[in-house]
């Protein structure tokens, strides 16, 4: 990035403020994590083409994977782009928030600042500068996401950037991501051993990350398949489909056939992870 001429034409310049998004997510351990991105967005934003008109795409967010979040524990999320600019970018700043206008604090519902200002290499190319961009957002879900689970879902990448003539422009939808609560899956089989052709009750409880308590809680009326694999083969078959119980807990039947490991599989929704429960053996006598 062109920082050596920076230093002398941002002087002046408009800086974002601090102002707190009222009931919004905020990255932990970053002083800056309360900046308001609504002041980015609220700015004269050159249009493109013009002097000042950065432009962003390639936005990758957590290497285009979701991001799932226990109750403890930081988690690293990475994140690139790349931007381009006729006369040369100073700073860029990257966000990731959710909500339907990021110029109004009324309607973004969470917000998080990167741990610091993306790291930029500059590459001269045709009519301008292009930059390849890196950053890491550093998210404790236990500060972040303490005052509410309903953050869980979609999230956008918000980009912005200041020109060398201290002109800012944005991008509040360069890429999407999914930030979901962690989910756990048990499973127990039994009675073990068992004589073929009786009945097996494979039974468990499926639970997410609850932000709110800090504590993992029953996950209701959710799809989960019991999935059997036989003593020497590598392959799990799905059996059955069997939905939770209000509490989260599981409970079904099935026969004994032969040796081998039960377990559940839950494939995960829009707001919470996939799990796997690990698979019970069953000797079959």
């Amino acid at each position: 990035m062109r920082i050596r001429t920076a230093a002398t034409v941002l002087s002046g310049a408009v800086v974002l403020s601090a102002l707190v998004l009222p009931g919004a997510a905020q990255a932990a351990e970053h002083p800056g994590a309360a900046t308001d991105l609504r002041a980015f967005a609220s700015q004269s934003v050159q249009p493109k083409g013009a002097l000042g008109g950065t432009t962003f795409k390639n936005g990758v967010v957590n290497k285009g994977k979701d991001i799932v979040l226990g109750v403890t524990g930081k988690k690293a999320v990475p994140v690139t782009f790349t931007a381009f600019d006729e006369e040369g970018v100073a700073i860029t700043q990257a966000f990731l928030w959710q909500g339907t206008d990021s110029s109004s604090t009324d309607t973004i519902t969470g917000g998080l600042e990167s741990d610091d200002y993306p790291t930029c290499t500059e590459t001269p190319v045709q009519n301008g500068y292009s930059y390849s961009c890196k950053t890491i957002f550093t998210i404790d879900p236990a500060v972040a996401f303490k005052d509410g689970n309903g953050t869980a879902g979609t999230w956008k990448l918000f980009l912005g950037a200041y020109d060398l003539y201290a002109n800012a422009s944005y991008d509040d939808d360069v890429a999407r991501t999914k930030i979901k609560r962690a989910a756990k899956l048990t499973a127990n089989a039994s009675p073990e051993p068992v004589k073929k052709g009786k009945t097996i009750t494979v039974t468990g409880k499926l639970s997410r990350a609850n932000w709110t308590t800090g504590k993992y809680a029953g996950y209701a009326t959710q799809p989960v398949k019991l999935q059997f694999r036989k003593k020497g083969s590598s392959t799990y078959t799905t059996l059955k489909t069997v939905k939770t119980s209000s509490t989260g807990t599981l409970s079904t039947t099935t026969k004994a056939g032969s040796d081998g490991y039960y377990r559940f599989v839950f494939a995960g929704t829009t707001t919470t992870g996939s799990a796997t429960a690990p698979g019970d053996f069953v000797d079959v006598r």
